[in-house]
């Protein structure tokens, strides 16, 4: 499957898009657009891919994406999900106004979020009610609150970059590759992929594959899929009574000394652990 190019729909009295996505329009593929992206999610939860990041997202959680990044958000299991979306190209504003002496720091924050950020600490709480004020605005109003959330954004250190794939600027043959490679993992990590297959898909050898994975996404592929792997354990975790052995097989895991293994390195905990924090927390 290749990556799907999402064009955006604007109305005659807007000049940027804010409005909220609920399953089952919340749920879409592997898709990137030239705009910007601000997501706040207000509902759900589930795996987020975000150029070669993959992680969690949960009620409360703010992303920031920068132009022609390519993401999808996968909710978890049952659950109902939800986010306020605003999308907007860097140009809406006309052509001066990153030029102006005022937007630098908005100018700076646009090229740096080609990567992605995740908002943490206090900055998510201080965008949320921005956010959710920006799909009623109306007139001036709506730029005036954006330039907030951009002003909030360009002026924060809180916030966790995502992804770390290769940042130049990709031919459409290499863009197809790195594309097939993503979506055939994204739908079959759970399943045993062996180097071989996933450099047929790619349609290189074994060797060559492995050092254009690694160059181009600053990671090895093995890598890659256990982070994958983890990431959908997480779900289980929190969402079935699966035991952790289970869990383990189901994520893609052959052994649960091997699942324990990358489930502490990447998450600085046991499965156990895990589990008992997020109930913890739910119950709070």
């Amino acid at each position: 499957m290749r990556l799907l190019v999402e064009k955006l729909p604007l109305s005659e009295n807007t000049s940027f898009v804010a409005r909220t996505h609920r399953t089952p329009h919340f749920e879409v593929p592997w898709h990137q657009h030239e705009e910007y992206e601000l997501i706040l999610f207000t509902e759900g939860a589930g795996m987020s891919f975000v150029g070669n990041h993959v992680g969690e997202f949960e009620v409360g959680d703010v992303y920031f994406l920068g132009a022609n990044l390519p993401h999808t958000f996968q909710k978890r299991g049952d659950l109902v999900t939800s986010a306020v979306v605003v999308q907007f190209r860097d140009d809406f504003w006309g052509p001066q106004f990153l030029e102006l002496p005022e937007s630098r720091g908005v100018k700076k924050l646009l090229q740096s979020a080609a990567q992605g950020f995740k908002a943490k600490g206090s900055l998510p709480q201080k965008l949320e009610p921005l956010i959710k004020q920006l799909e009623f605005a109306r007139g001036f109003e709506r730029l005036l609150i954006l330039g907030q959330c951009l002003h909030l954004l360009a002026g924060s250190t809180e916030w966790d970059t995502l992804s770390t794939q290769e940042l130049r600027p990709l031919q459409l043959r290499d863009q197809e590759r790195i594309d097939r490679i993503f979506q055939h993992t994204m739908t079959h990590f759970r399943e045993p992929i062996s180097l071989e297959e996933i450099a047929a898909v790619a349609r290189m050898s074994i060797p060559a594959f492995c050092a254009y994975f690694k160059k181009r996404t600053k990671k090895t592929y093995i890598d890659f899929v256990n982070e994958m792997r983890i990431g959908y354990a997480c779900t289980l975790l929190a969402d079935t009574e699966q035991t952790v052995l289970q869990v383990s097989y189901d994520s893609g895991f052959n052994t649960i000394a091997h699942f324990n293994k990358q489930f502490l390195k990447l998450k600085g905990m046991t499965p156990s652990r895990f589990r008992k924090t997020f109930e913890e927390s739910s119950f709070a």
